[in-house]
This record gives structure tokens, C-alpha cells and sequence, in this order.
């Protein structure tokens, strides 16, 4: 029989509080800015490692730090809050509160950071510099990185680095990319107002829903003969409301979607190119349209010295290393990269259902590998960056 190591028997503690961790923030996920329950329990596991956390004006979520007051700074960073989604996975640990899930994994990324942090607290004497760990609110939002970033908590920070778990990829795999990783994103309200009639006389009315269905059909055009056939680029209409019977033309119908790009200059172009197809199709049925543009966050652009480096820890930390293709969905960790240079990541969790399924699930035994690596990155990054200096 072969004895049980000292280290081996503190990793297996470590991996079953991470498992813990994970499954008390998955019995009561918390929403967007409403993640206080999840901060407080931080709190206390931070306080239990000894790991002291910043004084900063953040409601909810927080960041931790250990290392030295001399030398770089180089940050972590997970998300906290999840999903208005009633959970239907069955698991003995589901969600506890009736429509709410960690069904994009957010209690996953929390836990690994966690463990990152623990990691890097027992090695806190050997560390070249310090490590921020930023437990992130309202990343579903597309904004929750702006109060961290007005805070000022990571105004020293050198470099980032971010995960996001992925049902795609097997557990064991490790995916990244230079460049354009996920896409901006933005969202769209288009109300178009007609005149309401009996459906049996259409032309005592202007029919808002006939006008709707042009400017639906038209939108695409924007893609498909205003963009550069290399350019990526997605507009979906998601919603589409109007009317209340069978027998009545409405007044009014409403209409919201999306558009994702990453291209900047595309994305800025997008509200007039949208404005000038609605407002011509109105316009010609003798109705009246509006846009209403919610920004959401940019592309998230790695920076390419930092991905490799982020590629080429993953592999020595016993990953196996994908260069995946660019994605579209998005991630307000983009907003990070815009003043900081770093690099998101994929942690392969699956096969799983995917993102945002009320049966979403991860792999456990992934969580210390991942806690592992993020440490081991944090280290590695203050070296570099003290042999730069």
C-alpha cells in the first residue's frame, strides 16, 4: 500500500472545500447586483485563509489580495452572479430559490478563484509581487466590470487574467486565442407605431405588423450588404410583441434583439444603419419607427503575449492546449482588457449541457486543477513581470 503524502492529503481537503464552496453558492444563487448573501459567505472563507480583502466601494463582490507591497501586480478575476432560470437539473444541491440558477457557471469560477487565492496565501513568502483576486458582480449585465474598474481596486494592476468554464470543451482541456475572443454585444428595442383598424378593413388602419415584418426581413441586409463578407457579424431579432386578438390590427408593435461584431468600427456604424432601414420601411407604410440602442460590453481582445504566456502555463500545469476559435457570445471582462493587458480563458467542464440551460451542470473534478492553474499563472505572471522591470 502506498502512504498517503502530507501534500496529497492537504490538496484532497482543498479539492473537497472547493466542491463545498461551490455547491453552498449553487443552492442560493443571487442575481446582479443582489449578490450580497455570496459576498458575505467570501468574506467569511477569505477571513478563514487569512486573506485580507480591500477596502473599496463595492455593494456587492470584492477583492482580495495576498503577496508583497514591493513588485508587480497582477490580478484574477472570477464572476459572481447568475441567472433568473428555474434550475431543472434534479441535483441534490439545486438551487433553493425559485427562479434563480448558477446556470452559467459563475459558482464554479467563484470556487476556483478561491482556491487560487488559498494557494497563493501558502506560498505568499515566495511571491515576487501581490495578486488581486476579483470576485466580480453583474457580469450578466455587460456592466458589472465598470463600478470595478471606477473603484480604483485594480489602478496598479500590470496584468489580468479571466476564465469562463466550457460545456464544449472536455474536462482536462484548456482553450485561448490572441486577438478577438468574444464578441461586443448590444442590444435593441424598435418600436413601430401604426394605426389600429379592424382586421377585416385593413386599409382604415396602417398596419404596424405588416410594417414590423419588413423591417425584421430588411435588418438582414445590414449583414449580408453593408458588411465585408470576412467581417463576423450577427443581428438577430429575439422578440416580437404585438396585438392582443385575432380580429384587430394593433397600434403598436415591438420589437428587440441584438447585433454582435468585432469590429469596433461595425459596431459603432450599427445604430444609424438600423435607424435609416426602420425609418425608410416606416416611413413608406405611413407609419413611424423608433430605435432604442443599449450598449452593452466590447470585444474581448486578448493581448497576444499574454495569451501565449496564459497557453504555455496551461500546458506545464498538465492542460490540454486548444487555439479555439473566436466566440459570440459576450463577456464585460473585455472591459478589463481595454485598459489592462491580459488574457480570458476557457477551462474545459463538459460534455454538458450549454450555457444558460435550466440543466447546466459542471465537473466537480475540475475545480482544483483549475484553482491550480490560476495560481500557478498568478506566480508566474509577477515573475515575468519583475524579470521585465
Amino acid at each position: 500500500m502506498i502512504p498517503v503524502k502530507p501534500q496529497d492529503e492537504m490538496m484532497q481537503a482543498l479539492e473537497q472545500h472547493l466542491i463545498d464552496v461551490r455547491r453552498s453558492l449553487h443552492r442560493e444563487p443571487e442575481l446582479s447586483y443582489e449578490e450580497f448573501k455570496t459576498t458575505d459567505k467570501l468574506r467569511t472563507w477569505l477571513a478563514k485563509a487569512h486573506i485580507s480583502v480591500l477596502d473599496l466601494p463595492l455593494p456587492t463582490g470584492l477583492i482580495a489580495q495576498v503577496g508583497q507591497s514591493e513588485g508587480p501586480v497582477v490580478a484574477i478575476r472570477c464572476d459572481i452572479d447568475a441567472l433568473p432560470i428555474e434550475e431543472q437539473t434534479g441535483l441534490p444541491f439545486a438551487s433553493g430559490i425559485p427562479g434563480k440558477m448558477h446556470a452559467c457557471g459563475h459558482d464554479f469560477h467563484t470556487a476556483v478563484m478561491l482556491g487560487a487565492a488559498m494557494l497563493l496565501k501558502a506560498r505568499e513568502a515566495e511571491l515576487p509581487g501581490s495578486v488581486k483576486i476579483l470576485f466580480q458582480p453583474a457580469e450578466e449585465t455587460g456592466h458589472g466590470a465598470e463600478s470595478v474598474l471606477a473603484s480604483g481596486g485594480l489602478d496598479d494592476v500590470a496584468a489580468i487574467f479571466g476564465l469562463h468554464n466550457s460545456p464544449e470543451l472536455p474536462t482536462g482541456t484548456f482553450g485561448t486565442r490572441t486577438g478577438p475572443f468574444t464578441a461586443g454585444v448590444d442590444r435593441f428595442e424598435i418600436s413601430v407605431e401604426g394605426i389600429g383598424a379592424h382586421a377585416a378593413t385593413p386599409e382604415n388602419g396602417v398596419d404596424a405588423i405588416v410594417t414590423a415584418a419588413q423591417i425584421i426581413t430588411a435588418l438582414q441586409t445590414i449583414v449580408s450588404r453593408q458588411c465585408g463578407a470576412r467581417e463576423t457579424v450577427v443581428l438577430s431579432v429575439t422578440r416580437i410583441n404585438g396585438g392582443h386578438t385575432w380580429n384587430v390590427l394593433p397600434e403598436r408593435v415591438e420589437l428587440e434583439g441584438t447585433v454582435r461584431t468585432y469590429n469596433e468600427e461595425i459596431r459603432a456604424s450599427m445604430p444609424e444603419k438600423i435607424t435609416r432601414i426602420i425609418e425608410g420601411i416606416a416611413g413608406a407604410a405611413g407609419a413611424k419607427a423608433r430605435l432604442h440602442w443599449a450598449p452593452g460590453p466590447p470585444a474581448t481582445i486578448n493581448d497576444g503575449v499574454w495569451a501565449d504566456f496564459s497557453k504555455e502555463i496551461a500546458g506545464q500545469a498538465g492542460y490540454e492546449v486548444h487555439d479555439i476559435p473566436p466566440q459570440m457570445g459576450g463577456e464585460d471582462f473585455a472591459l478589463y482588457l481595454q485598459q489592462i493587458p491580459g488574457a480570458f480563458v476557457n477551462i474545459g467542464t463538459g460534455p454538458a449541457y450549454a450555457l444558460h440551460h435550466p440543466r447546466f451542470d459542471v465537473d466537480e473534478a475540475a475545480l482544483l486543477p483549475a484553482a491550480r492553474y490560476f495560481a500557478l499563472l498568478a506566480e508566474r505572471a509577477l515573475v515575468q513581470l519583475k524579470e521585465q522591470a
